[in-house]
């Protein structure tokens, strides 16, 4: 009947700058698209140069290497009798823009760039692109001599165009078009195109999922159609892991879908469906809306058919039910293969964690766990490139991992740098861990460097300070805090530099960090101290959410050290023990707890408050648990910490982006380093609405009025 085509679209894991490595991984998803008898292949956002080269698009090498590798693309024989649909880099007219080359057969049939950049959160487009803002224009490009040697071409369309085919008509969006009110898929939807494509290079952020995968399946059941959205997988060289979700989606429906978390390099969904499908739901929901636009597609006509005449007997996807993971899962997964494809790429020989047997830490140790697992379950699916980089690794090429644990103790190394300030309990809860986990760890003092430090201070001014317990002043407590704090640093790299040294094996180990998102939201930590490392996974990550993570890997994995370690109170561990018990406590620290943290730092970011917003925010949200005068308090304090702390952002270890509210200072949070600490105009506003407002809380006074 000549109705049914089959589709192919893929998740792929590139990596910015690695322009051979790329073209391979491209090239395999073509030939397994054809396996799959795909008449067309739709992939990634910019996957010919990588998504994250960020300011390298400003070099003209990042355009000439893409134009290379799309003459080796047009040129192989796995590209023929295929529409290929593949993302680059363009300059036209002197103006750079995100594009997508289509060709067939050695032809290009079109260039189409992206009309709607992607400039916010962590996404800068608008600094290395410009969006194309002629709606339905198309003018010529003349190609460059490389690729007119190939494909006989001097110019080709570029611009707002569809590709009209002999039995459908294909239209493009990318990425963050998709997102938009006014998504480019809406208008060719009412004018007839039936095939919609979107590549993307969007990353993952816990619970976000479900919005994607939403926004997919409504732009076709408004007004029908067919959806190929292809997205690129894992860490392609900054803070972000992609996080794939190649999905088919046909009138509302997903029918066909990826992996949310891999580590398979390429990974192909194909799909065969019913053109008339699409036309009998038009034709009933949509038939008094499918009117001829003012200003109709601008379409490029192909000599080509995605169908085939004898396909009555091809059978075709059924709608599919999509299970979400949770985020518990997702930090499971996410963080574990964002840290995989650090260390595979990095040529270093495992991570060094400083285990302290509290939560942040636990959690990294766990995650590190987490990728052990899915290094072994990838390795018995027969994933050679995984086993190929494991022994590359592990230094033994003919290694074979066992299981998870035994994985662990060649690869992860944890330590836990104890001093006159620890306390047993949490010396044996990271010694439990690491024995479960399966790491080589280390129990190291620390003294011995700490009163040298103190020794070369009090020689040379003659004076020697104490802690807070002993007499001393605020200033004393917090300076012999830092220097244990920083004295961890300095081992950490130590150990990380010359443990395999010392164990006869090449190499060096990455270091770890585990501060968490609240703590960097109030510079709860020491600069320069053990959370600053190589990489954090749990940088992005929230308090509450690691021990959610954390109760879920004890009963997974049955980690029964872990029940210990969610039980105890979050401490650093840096002042003096009174009768062998902890003093200290983070919360008390901070002035607030975590929870609270979680809520404050959304209102800060998401909801773009400042302190006198966030105030008569925070008076209804907690009007059950705190008077007026109470938030008031809590939101002064958090400001005061916010602004004194904010220049540890600068130079704060580079964290996996999992949450909305992180402070992160690259990119994603940009904002001063040096505050008037004081907010005296914003701090007057919050007091003078204090003052006129009732000196209980709204909740007692509702209680009284009840009664």
């Amino acid at each position: 009947m000549g109705r049914k085509v089959t589709l192919a679209t893929c998740s792929l894991n590139q990596w910015a700058l690695d322009f051979e490595g790329n073209a391979d991984r491209i090239l395999k998803s073509i030939e397994i698209a054809k396996v799959n008898g795909a008449k067309y292949r739709l992939g990634p956002e910019l996957e010919i140069c990588g998504y994250g080269c960020a300011d390298h698009f400003y070099e003209s090498d990042t355009l000439l290497h893409s134009f290379e590798v799309l003459k080796t693309l047009l040129d192989s024989p796995t590209t023929q009798d295929i529409i290929c649909d593949v993302g680059m880099p363009v300059m036209h007219h002197n103006v750079r823009y995100n594009c997508r080359v289509l060709f067939l057969n050695r032809k290009i049939l079109l260039i189409r760039p992206k009309m709607l950049m992607a400039n916010h959160g962590i996404y800068r487009e608008m600094r290395w692109f410009s969006p194309w803002r002629r709606l339905r224009e198309v003018e010529e490009y003349f190609l460059p001599r490389m690729i007119q040697e190939v494909t006989g071409q001097d110019t080709v369309p570029f611009g707002d165009c569809v590709l009209s085919t002999k039995d459908s008509c294909i239209g493009t969006e990318i990425c963050a078009e998709l997102w938009s009110p006014n998504s480019p898929h809406i208008q060719m939807g009412l004018d007839g195109v039936e095939i919609f494509t979107n590549s993307s290079a969007s990353h993952h952020e816990l619970r976000k999922a479900d919005q994607r995968v939403n926004l997919i399946k409504s732009a076709t059941a408004k007004s029908g159609g067919i959806y190929l959205y292809a997205n690129q997988r894992g860490c392609d060289g900054d803070r972000v892991y992609y996080d794939g979700c190649a999905m088919v989606a046909i009138n509302g429906d997903v029918v066909a879908r990826g992996a949310q978390f891999s580590l398979d390099d390429v990974e192909v969904i194909t799909a065969t469906l019913d053109l008339e499908d699409v036309r009998s739901y038009r034709g009933e929901l949509c038939q008094q809306h499918l009117e001829g636009q003012q200003k109709p597609c601008h379409r490029i006509k192909v000599d080509f058919s995605l169908s085939s005449p004898n396909d009555i007997y091809l059978p075709t996807h059924q709608p599919i039910q999509w299970h979400f993971h949770t985020p518990e899962e997702e930090i499971s997964l996410g963080p574990a293969c964002w840290l995989w494809d650090y260390l595979r790429r990095s040529g270093q020989g495992g991570f060094l964690l400083p285990l302290s047997g509290g939560v942040d830490s636990s959690s990294t140790a766990c995650i590190v766990h987490c990728m052990c697992v899915l290094l072994c379950q990838a390795v018995d699916d027969g994933n050679s490139q995984v086993l190929q980089d494991v022994r590359r690794v592990v230094g033994d090429d003919s290694y074979t991992p066992q299981d998870p644990k035994e994985l662990c103790g060649r690869i992860f190394t944890t330590c836990y740098m104890t001093s006159e300030n620890s306390s047993q309990d949490t010396c044996s809860r990271a010694r439990d861990l690491a024995g479960q986990i399966g790491s080589a760890h280390m129990n190291i003092s620390i003294d011995m460097a700490v009163k040298g430090i103190l020794g070369i201070f009090s020689v040379v001014t003659g004076r020697w300070p104490q802690f807070r317990a002993n007499g001393g002043s605020n200033r004393e407590n917090l300076a012999l805090q830092n220097v244990q704090a920083r004295v961890r640093m300095v081992l950490a790299y130590l150990f990380a530099q010359l443990s395999l040294w010392a164990r006869g094996k090449p190499g060096g180990l990455l270091v770890l960090g585990s501060a968490n998102v609240d703590e960097s939201l109030t510079g709860y930590f020491t600069k320069y101290d053990c959370s600053s490392a190589d990489i954090n996974p749990i940088g992005g990550i929230s308090k509450s959410d690691l021990k959610s993570f954390l109760v879920y890997c004890a009963e997974r994995f049955q980690f029964a050290a872990l029940r210990g370690i969610l039980a105890a109170p979050p401490t650093a561990e840096l002042e003096p023990l009174t009768d062998g018990q902890l003093t200290q406590t983070d919360e008390a620290d901070m002035g607030m707890t975590y929870s609270e943290l979680s809520v404050i730092g959304r209102l800060r970011k998401i909801s773009k408050c400042g302190p006198f917003s966030m105030f008569c925010k925070l008076i209804h949200m907690w009007k059950d648990v705190f008077s007026p005068t109470e938030v008031a308090q809590k939101v002064k304090r958090f400001f005061r910490m916010y602004s004194v702390n904010r220049h540890k952002m600068t130079t704060v270890t580079p964290s996996y982006h999992a949450e909305s509210y992180s402070p992160d200072d690259n990119r994603f949070d940009l904002r001063p380093f040096l505050y008037n600490t004081r907010w005296t105009w914003q701090f007057r506003c919050i007091d003078n609405q204090v003052s006129q407002m009732p000196t209980t809380s709204t909740s007692n006074t509702e209680q009284k009025t009840s009664v």
